[in-house]
């Protein structure tokens, strides 16, 4: 696949899934603007600089509208346009329902769901006048099933589905489309500090029997961003080793 002329917006990608997803397609070949709340997501475009690839980066909170709106000025700025939109920002405050509190739930909803909302909304814009783009959302297959100890991780993750279907359905006659990856388990430095024994718990659920990566992850989101997908829209597709079917 090459993007080469493309340019891509990848939120909260300065470290995990989303930095794996800005990497690749910086390395083939698209303009990319990564994201993140804190000054590491300069040293995570520092590095690929590095390796010669066309990137920029920029900090705030896109869970806040003006900030939003910053980051698709910026990147137009810097880029001259914007071609495709990865909404990966996300956040996890797991707690038992009776012991959530009422911040707990407005923060998870806010960075996971309010700012895919208000990237798309500021990132539609240009894309119409293009009368192209793809937009996908990364959701999670809690979105889809539910968990003990997240009703607000799996309510935002499926709001997120809810809004990637309506999303599609409203543009897509202006040829932008909008889909939702959903990941399982995938080895992160999440999954690397849960013990042995809550692992295997976890490996006896996934019919394939291990963690997805980051990669594969990758791999599926710069599929769905290329002409190979321009076909598909409104679709959610779980990339989780037949954990949910």
């Amino acid at each position: 696949m090459n993007f080469k002329g493309k340019t891509v917006i990848v939120t909260g990608s300065t470290r995990g899934i989303g930095n794996e997803i800005a990497v690749r397609f910086a390395s083939l070949g698209a303009n990319v603007m990564l994201s993140g709340t804190s000054d590491s997501v300069y040293a995570a475009v520092d590095v690929l600089k590095e390796k010669g690839y066309s990137v920029a980066g920029y900090c705030g909170d896109v869970s806040l509208p003006a900030v939003a709106q910053s980051l698709i000025d910026k990147t137009v700025e810097t880029f001259g346009s914007l071609d495709i939109l990865v909404n990966n920002a996300g956040v996890t405050c797991d707690k038992l329902l009776i012991r959530m509190e009422e911040e707990d739930w407005d923060r998870v909803i806010n960075v996971n769901l309010k700012s895919a909302y208000l990237c798309t909304k500021a990132a539609v814009r240009i894309m119409m006048k293009k009368r192209s783009g793809s937009i996908i959302n990364i959701t999670s297959v809690v979105g889809l099933m539910g968990n003990a100890g997240q009703a607000n991780y799996a309510a935002s993750k499926a709001g997120l589905i809810g809004f990637t279907k309506s999303v599609a359905r409203e543009f897509a006659a202006r040829g932008i489309t909008c889909n939702a990856v959903a990941p399982g388990f995938i080895e992160t430095r999440m999954t690397d500090s849960l013990s042995a024994e809550i692992k295997e718990s976890y490996l006896k659920s996934i019919p394939l029997g291990r963690y997805g990566t980051p990669s594969e992850v990758a791999d599926l989101v710069v599929f769905l961003a290329s002409d190979s997908a321009r076909y598909i829209t409104g679709q959610v597709i779980n990339i989780d080793g037949g954990l949910y079917m």
